[in-house]
């Protein structure tokens, strides 16, 4: 089975698809984390994230296997990805990696800003996972502050609203809902209530196509 979970940045897809995995024992991807490494690699190396010839260069070089998600977690280094992200040839060089973790037996959730659409249009399972930009900025400055970092409200509230633009703006494999992908708005759902709703749709799909 594979579950393909997309949404915005901070809509708790990385934690919907770790736990959809949990459940039902499938491996997980946060196919975010290989654009934060990509940017992230990209900064080291003292170039801008704007700078495609490096971003295409650290893709190409990227190690899969050794991803620290605690050192990608910085906002900087996501708002960088989200510019790397955009370039074609970056996901070009990381489109057949995800798509032959999702392949692999028994199956996988993947998570990311198009995985129903373009990664696994073929999946078991679409969600769409949403939450209002205000909503999303108030869970990540909490999260930051239960890490002990600085944290404005207002300027994650801007710079998710300026990921949001480009996510959904980019010429190449935009953030959108897959026509098969129900939709999950967790605004108002704490992650336990968000968590039985995603498992719910996934009983009522399977059910629907036998159970596959």
């Amino acid at each position: 089975m594979i579950i393909a979970i997309d949404g915005p940045a901070a809509s708790g897809k990385g934690t919907l698809g770790s736990r959809l995995a949990q459940h039902y024992g499938l491996r997980h991807l946060d196919t975010g984390l290989l654009y934060r490494a990509v940017a992230k690699a990209v900064i080291d190396a003292g170039k801008r994230p704007s700078d495609k010839a490096a971003a295409v260069a650290a893709a190409r070089a990227l190690d899969h296997a050794h991803l620290n998600r605690h050192a990608l977690q910085a906002d900087p280094i996501g708002t960088a990805a989200s510019i790397v992200s955009a370039f074609p040839e970056v996901r070009a060089v990381l489109l057949q990696y995800q798509r032959a973790f999702a392949a692999e037996p028994p199956g996988a959730v993947l998570d990311g800003r198009d995985i129903g659409t373009v990664i696994v249009p073929e999946a078991d399972v679409k969600i769409f996972l949403v939450a209002s930009a205000e909503e999303r900025a108030r869970r990540r400055t909490l999260e930051l502050e239960r890490r002990g970092d600085k944290a404005d409200f207002e300027v994650i509230l801007a710079d998710i609203k300026a990921r949001d633009d480009r996510d959904t703006n980019r010429p190449i494999s935009p953030l959108k809902q897959a026509p098969d992908a129900h939709l999950l708005d967790t605004t108002n759902m704490d992650i336990s209530t968000a968590i039985r709703a995603a498992i719910d749709i996934v009983e009522a799909t399977r059910a629907g196509r036998g159970r596959g």
